[in-house]
């Protein structure tokens, strides 16, 4: 299948560039960055000389559709709602990594996101890619809604001890840490290096826009609207995110019988690894990967749990979820073209 690329040029859009290309069921198709069109894509990323040199396109709903059987959208937030309809209304499927289709309510969207929403019909039509999850849903979709980064790491942390049932529902506190990648590849103060080199910061405290997509995914699992404490950092790396989350429990339960909890929920995700008791994951143990790992850690004193939940931000945060979706979508094994084994050190 070919699959084009819309918003050629970011961090996420190398990255299904790379993954797409050694798929074995996938071939890379249409490019299109309206910004860098005219340009080969070689000349833009020139650690691709001799392998992609395919020119960039700008825009175009009819020829995308008759070169393209599958679209995924790298666009900033906003672009995405305008241009997936004209897809999706000549049969594409289109996977959008941008945001633009996560949320269920257009008025949060807009209060969040400060952009104008998609229509409701294509809202309603959108399902949640959290692949580990919603297996099922996506199997059967036309139009995915990638997750977040940050919601991957924090909903894969969280969801089983929900479901359990053992928590204090108004305690969860995510501590959230990026590396720059996260940020894009746009210029701004935010992750200039000398703003950021030997720095830590926290950053967009009570008002990122991942805090609704991560409470309606927890209220939908846990079945009862919830709220979460929600704090984001910068730390002076270019890929990775830990989220260390820490939650109140209603009832005694050991590290191990909460390890054994998620071990057994997980046993048939490829992708979840939970760590043994004593051991907790860092973010270079998953670089380059699909892989979610996760540790545990029951303090009996205080009877809080503290979950440490690491990705790739730019792999199962986005691009390599996006490619265990498509594998969902078309009935393959989900780990095709994903099997890489962490890059170390």
């Amino acid at each position: 299948m070919k699959a084009a690329i819309i918003g050629g040029t970011g961090y996420g859009s190398i990255e299904l560039v790379r993954l797409i290309n050694k798929h074995p069921y996938l071939e890379i198709g249409s490019i299109v960055s309206n910004s860098q069109a005219g340009f080969s894509f070689s000349d833009v990323y020139p650690h691709l000389s001799n392998t992609i040199d395919q020119p960039l396109e700008t825009f175009n709903a009819d020829r995308l559709s008759e070169h393209n059987d599958i679209v995924f959208f790298a666009t900033p937030s906003g672009v995405s709602s305008k241009l997936v309809p004209q897809l999706v209304e000549k049969g594409i499927k289109c996977i959008d990594l941008s945001g633009d289709f996560r949320l269920r309510s257009a008025a949060d969207y807009e209060s969040w996101y400060r952009h104008t929403p998609p229509e409701e019909k294509y809202l309603s039509q959108a399902v949640y890619g959290l692949s580990e999850i919603y297996s099922e849903n996506i199997k059967e979709a036309s139009l995915i809604a990638n997750p977040g980064c940050y919601p991957t790491a924090t909903a894969l942390g969280l969801i089983p001890i929900l479901k359990a049932n053992l928590t204090n529902k108004d305690s969860i506190i995510i501590d959230a840490k990026s590396g720059v990648s996260g940020a894009g590849r746009g210029l701004s103060l935010t992750s200039h290096y000398a703003e950021i080199n030997e720095n830590l910061k926290a950053y967009k405290l009570g008002k990122h826009q991942h805090i609704p997509e991560i409470e309606q995914i927890l209220s939908d699992e846990n079945a009862s609207p919830l709220t979460v404490t929600f704090t984001t950092h910068l730390v002076p790396m270019t890929r990775g995110i830990m989220c260390t989350i820490y939650v109140n429990l209603n009832e005694k339960i050991s590290s191990k019988k909460m390890i054994d909890l998620y071990k057994q929920f997980y046993q048939d995700s490829h992708f979840i690894r939970v760590r043994p008791e004593g051991s907790y994951p860092a973010t270079k143990e998953v670089l380059g990967s699909n892989y979610c790992d996760i540790g545990l850690h029951v303090d009996e004193r205080t009877n809080r749990v503290t979950i440490i939940s690491v990705i790739d931000n730019l792999v199962k945060g986005a691009a390599g979820q996006a490619i265990q979706n498509v594998n969902l979508m078309n009935g393959w094994d989900e780990c095709t073209g994903l099997s890489d084994i962490p890059i170390y050190p």
